[in-house]
């Protein structure tokens, strides 16, 4: 059987073996999987991450840090680790079996840990995303959300994790290689892609497959992607609208359950890995290829065609030849799209950027037929209603004192006065009477406090409500985490009272500032516990000698600014 087509390892065990491990596994330690760690699984028991047999041992991480190779020189580009908490590591012991559980508790495999190490995270950032700059999104993620401590083993499969949305549309590697085999396709190019298909990538595909002389994969991410990017659920359904647009004989659509890092030029060896897995035999590698954007100083992380240059350099090694992808711009007077490179002087170019398709989502304009498919745009409308019809979070941040609660009062007040939307106001004592009753004041549980606040928040924001949240929120890193949580269903809107810690004192209404120079309370924010200035948020409001109506009404001003409300 061709290469290509022939089954690829799986680390799953006998029905007989699955019986007796399930017996077994309760007596085991446990440990529930992250989202991210249940994507990478997922991808290491059906074989998509092939040659792993498990999560990297400190020697294989060590190496593909820095060489993009394991220990035995095969080529891997990310470390694919089972981080978890300091305090679960000290529990376990080298050499002792673990069940991983997702997120409901249902065992999906062992771990035999050979290796336990705490990582130098700055240096694993440095080489696997060229960059230790926060403004990533997984370097975000490997020092704000991923464990100290990462655990190295092989895998023992027990069951694949339950996906009950589009069922029919997941297939593992080998079902796809035995779909190929039945079909006849011997030479198959991948399309990948986290984002709506328009007309421009339907043009796009029809060259690949052309241009490679291949059948076409359609193979779209549904597992984590970039925050902020449009859900799964709203992208598979665009897929699914404009399929029928696609000879039905040559061209095929399979959901990718993989979890992105968007490390750019390592990114895209990576995905081609994981197509040659799957039987692909060429891979569509974009401009800028799994580009997160611009870093914190408003510079793009990698160059237009990094991705592209380092995939050239490993495409015999990976086993799958590259396609360029092809800037296409539709050409008015011809009424078709055609490269951009290609397009001759005096012809009128049309193009929409992402940018400019979310403005016009956003308000409610036109997008024309020539961009988009009626279909597409109509799914996309649904999920994304213009800005001044979304749910959006008002998050008062400042010292105690500084007159959050007040003017998120006065907000909620004119907001309701308005209409239109639900509005909620999570204040900080509410929440701390009603939702955080239990917790102290400790760092780590005025976090918590606060990623409770977000979970509210993002779901009233999800569901079309308005919420004002008024707490303290003193450290910039769950601030942003919080900023992810509610923008992954519509806008956060930063407000900075910065009212002076000495005013504060100054007004004291409840005497705290008084107690905790007694040093009655301890971990008081400003005086004994640090306070990370917001250094870019959407509004900051001065309140001295201001009223409070007034500090009310510039918020709403910056509402209707960003279109949240109409005017």
């Amino acid at each position: 059987m061709q290469k290509n087509l022939a089954p690829v390892p799986e680390l799953y065990v006998s029905y007989d073996s699955v019986q007796k491990i399930k017996m077994e596994a309760a007596e085991l330690v446990s440990w529930d999987l992250t989202p991210r760690q249940i994507c990478d699984l997922e991808l290491l028991m059906n074989g998509g991450f092939n040659p792993l047999k498990g999560f990297l041992s400190q020697a294989d991480y060590n190496c593909v840090v820095e060489n993009m190779r394991l220990v035995d020189d095969a080529l891997w580009p990310i470390p694919i680790t089972l981080d978890v908490s300091q305090g679960f590591a000290d529990s376990v012991e080298l050499g002792q079996d673990i069940a991983l559980r997702d997120q409901e508790g249902v065992i999906l495999a062992t771990i035999t840990v050979t290796d336990s190490w705490l990582p130098n995270k700055a240096r694993e950032a440095e080489m696997v995303f060229g960059s230790d700059d926060l403004a990533h999104p997984a370097v975000n993620y490997l020092h704000n959300q991923a464990g100290a401590v990462y655990l190295g083993g092989p895998v023992t499969g027990i069951q694949q994790p339950v996906h009950y949305d589009f069922r029919g549309r997941r297939d593992t590697p080998n079902e796809l290689r035995a779909y190929f085999h039945k079909m006849g396709w011997r030479r198959v190019v991948a399309f990948q892609t986290r984002n709506p298909l328009h007309r421009a990538h339907q043009e796009l595909t029809f060259r690949a497959a052309k241009e490679a002389q291949a059948n076409l994969l359609i193979h779209p991410v549904v597992g984590m992607t970039k925050p902020g990017d449009i859900d799964h659920f709203t992208r598979v359904r665009c897929y699914e609208a404009v399929l029928d647009q696609y000879p039905s004989s040559t061209t095929a659509m399979s959901l990718l359950n993989l979890a992105m890092r968007m490390a750019g030029p390592r990114e895209a060896v990576w995905h081609g890995l994981i197509r040659a897995n799957h039987g692909c035999t060429h891979f569509i590698v974009g401009r800028d290829h799994a580009g997160p954007g611009k870093n914190s100083v408003g510079e793009d992380f990698y160059g237009p065609y990094d991705a592209q240059e380092l995939f050239r350099s490993f495409e015999s090694e990976i086993g799958v030849e590259m396609v360029d992808f092809k800037h296409m711009v539709y050409v008015q007077e011809r009424a078709q799209y055609e490269p951009a490179d290609e397009v001759e002087k005096g012809f009128t170019v049309l193009n929409i950027s992402g940018t400019e398709l979310r403005r016009r989502l956003s308000e409610g304009l036109e997008i024309p037929e020539w961009f988009s498919f009626p279909q597409v745009v109509s799914e996309l409308r649904k999920s994304r209603p213009p800005r001044d019809k979304q749910g959006f979070t008002v998050f008062f941040t400042g010292f105690s004192g500084s007159g959050k609660s007040t003017i998120a009062n006065a907000l909620m007040i004119k907001l309701m006065e308005m209409g239109g939307r639900p509005v909620t106001l999570l204040d900080g004592d509410i929440v701390r009477k009603n939702l955080s009753s239990e917790l102290g004041f400790s760092k780590e549980h005025r976090d918590l406090n606060i990623r409770r606040i977000g979970y509210v928040a993002s779901e009233i924001t999800k569901n079309g409500g308005i919420a004002i949240c008024a707490p303290i929120a003193p450290y910039s890193t769950t601030r942003h985490a919080v900023r992810e949580d509610v923008e992954a269903f519509g806008a956060f809107v930063e407000v900075h009272v910065a009212t002076s810690i000495d005013e504060c004192e100054r007004r004291d209404r409840k005497g705290l500032y008084k107690l905790a120079r007694a040093g009655k309370i301890k971990e008081f924010t400003g005086i004994s516990d640090p306070y990370d200035v917001p250094k870019t948020p959407e509004l900051r409001l001065e309140t001295e000698y201001v009223e409070v109506d007034n500090c009310a009404h510039q918020v709403l001003l910056k509402l209707e600014s960003m279109g949240l409300i109409g005017p």
